[in-house]
């Protein structure tokens, strides 16, 4: 698996995505490219439930690897039904169900004797999991809902240097973020060479349109378009945990 690509514009991510996989699943290249294309985009969030599972960084890749190379070669992807219809979930159902198997098979070898392996999991040595530290499942999530939205900033991004106006969107990333104040956004203003209400009605502008982006980057995810707005709901409240 190869370091998740920078995403295209909002535009070419269709709605139809995972309704593509869900139809064709491996049989057809139009299913593995769109399959494809969502491993692609979320390879993050699984390395980060994997990273909590197993509390090493390293088999946490080395797992991840696996998982998307037997998913894209054409396993587990079968079992993905129209009444499954957030990838997000399917994606983490998957995982979970690779990692069990994977400690299936080292137990077997275990018990077969004398062969040695390191153990994938801490619950292995039946260790209680601590309640102070981050659930795998909230971090999936939390992580999910971070590449929703860097992904839709970065097409977002990708529109306005098509447009000619990469230089500003730079310049007014930090207000679209969430990290900027008043001040600065005086003082943005003024090197934009615009009066204030102008410059501010601009951000207006570019806002509403990376709403547009994450919904429609949150829409490629799911086979029911009705689902878009819960499952907004449900991945900022995931930020705010």
């Amino acid at each position: 698996m190869t370091t998740p690509r920078r995403p295209r514009s909002a535009s070419s991510f269709h709605t139809t995505r995972w309704t593509r996989v869900c139809l064709a699943k491996a049989d057809s290249e139009d299913g593995r490219r769109a399959l494809a294309d969502l491993c692609d985009a979320y390879y993050e969030p699984v390395v980060t439930w994997l990273r909590h599972a197993l509390k090493d960084a390293d088999a946490a890749r080395d797992a991840a690897h696996a998982f998307f190379a037997g998913m894209l070669g054409g396993g587990r992807i079968d079992t993905a039904a129209r009444d499954r219809g957030r990838f997000r979930s399917f994606l983490l159902g998957a995982v979970k169900h690779f990692l069990a198997h994977q400690q299936e098979a080292v137990l077997r070898l275990k018990r077969g004797g004398g062969t040695e392996s390191v153990a994938l999991d801490d619950s292995e040595a039946g260790e209680v999991a601590d309640a102070r530290q981050p659930q795998p499942d909230v971090e999936y999530d939390r992580q999910w809902a971070m590449t929703v939205i860097t992904r839709s900033i970065d097409a977002l991004r990708e529109e306005c240097v098509a447009e000619g106006r990469g230089d500003f969107f730079d310049r007014v990333s930090s207000i679209l973020s969430g990290q900027a104040d008043h001040g600065d956004q005086t003082k943005m203003a003024a090197q934009c060479g615009m009066g204030f209400d102008a410059f501010r009605m601009a951000v207006s502008r570019l806002r509403k349109r990376l709403r547009q982006c994450v919904k429609a980057e949150v829409a490629g995810t799911l086979d029911d378009p009705a689902a878009v707005q819960s499952e907004m709901e449900t991945l900022f409240a995931a930020l705010s945990r």
